[in-house]
C-alpha cells in the first residue's frame, strides 16, 4: 500500500497561533519513523534487485548512447565518498564539474534527494529548495530526539552534456524514489516542502 500524505500527520498537534497563516500539522515521531521505514524498504529493494538484461539483434555500436558506466543500475549512492552538506562553503578553484549528487541520511540508510549539475561548486551556493527540506527534516529529528546524519555524495562520471545527464538523473529518481524530489511527492507526501 502506498502511503497517503494525510496518514503521515498527527491531528493531535495544536494549530499555529499566527494569524493569516494556514494551520501546519507536524509529523509525530511514530509517523516520521514509519515514513522513513517505507522509503528505506523501497530503496533497499531497489538496491537488491538485479537489473533486467536486454538482448537485441541490432547493432547499437554506431548510435550515440550513454556509456555503460552511466546506467542507473551501476550507480550505488551508498558506496560513494561522503561530503558534508555545507561542502559548498569550502574554498574551490573554478565552477566545478558535471556530476550527479545525492543527499543521504546515513543514520537511516536513505537517499533523500537526487540532483544533477554541470557546475558542482556553484549549484548549492545560492537558493536551493532542498536546503530548506534538509533543515526541516533535521529540525523534526532533533525535536523528537531521533538520530540523523545528513551528508552529500557525488558521482563524478556523469555525462558533460545536459540532456543525457538529466535523463540519468530522472532514471535515478525513478529507481530510488527519493522523497525530496518533486517527482515522488505524490508517493511519499511533501512533509518538508
Amino acid at each position: 500500500m502506498e502511503p497517503n500524505q494525510l496518514e503521515l500527520f498527527s491531528a493531535a498537534q495544536p494549530p499555529s497561533t499566527r494569524k493569516n497563516r494556514p494551520d501546519m500539522l507536524l509529523m509525530d515521531a511514530d509517523a516520521l519513523v514509519r515514513w522513513k521505514g517505507q522509503i528505506a524498504a523501497h530503496q533497499q529493494r531497489a538496491r537488491d534487485s538485479k537489473p533486467a538484461q536486454q538482448v537485441t539483434l541490432l547493432d547499437f555500436a554506431e548510435l550515440d548512447f550513454a556509456p555503460a558506466h552511466c546506467e542507473p543500475d551501476r550507480i550505488d549512492p551508498f558506496s560513494l565518498r561522503l561530503c558534508p552538506t555545507l561542502f559548498y562553503r569550502l574554498p574551490v578553484d573554478g565552477a566545478g564539474e558535471a556530476c550527479i549528487y545525492f543527499v543521504l541520511d546515513n543514520a537511516a540508510g536513505l537517499i533523500l534527494y537526487i540532483g544533477e549539475t554541470c557546475h558542482s561548486s556553484k549549484r548549492w551556493k545560492g537558493t536551493h529548495d532542498c536546503k530548506r527540506y534538509i533543515e526541516k527534516y533535521q529540525d523534526l529529528h532533533y525535536q523528537y530526539g531521533l538520530k540523523t546524519a545528513v551528508t552529500m555524495a557525488f558521482w563524478w562520471d556523469a555525462p558533460a552534456k545536459a540532456q543525457p545527464r538529466q535523463q540519468l538523473e530522472q532514471a535515478l529518481i525513478q529507481k530510488w524514489k527519493s522523497p525530496f524530489n518533486k517527482e515522488n511527492w505524490q508517493r511519499w507526501g511533501q512533509p518538508f516542502g
